[in-house]
């Protein structure tokens, strides 16, 4: 089911301050089903897995670093053209860049710590969703 689902990750700075109740909220409030979640805390490895294609960037050891810091929480988004859609609900990855009333908006509290992830496209979301779900914890349709 390309095109209808992503995923997404509250980040740990966001999970921390007690604000993934408030993030999912807005998501459902956006159109959006979950459709598997769980929280998670990453391995350093885990995360340079994950963010594999941000090695040999300039922020790939903070980011890496920041991801393994505390708890987080993935989870697998469904909606028609998921990508494309979360990524406007979350806004600019800087906050002070981001649209009024995006979740980055409201819930980062910077550039590096800007309280969610989002797929960037109908492949690599297939790819993030693989890394933390198997297809029978998403249900009918897989990715």
């Amino acid at each position: 089911m390309a095109g209808r689902r992503t995923l997404t990750i509250i980040k740990p700075d966001a999970f921390a301050a007690g604000k993934a109740g408030a993030i999912i909220a807005y998501l459902e409030n956006s159109g959006f089903t979950i459709r598997a979640a769980r929280v998670a805390h990453l391995s350093q490895a885990q995360a340079e897995a994950f963010y594999a294609v941000h090695r040999g960037r300039p922020f790939f050891a903070s980011l890496t670093s920041f991801m393994t810091s505390g708890r987080c929480m993935p989870m697998v988004l469904e909606r028609d053209d998921a990508v494309a859609t979360l990524r406007t609900v979350i806004g600019a990855t800087d906050p002070a860049e981001a649209a009024p009333g995006t979740v980055r908006k409201l819930y980062a509290v910077s550039k590096e710590r800007n309280a969610i992830h989002a797929s960037d496209s109908d492949e690599n979301a297939v790819a993030e969703m693989g890394f933390f779900f198997a297809e029978m914890e998403v249900g009918v349709g897989g990715w």
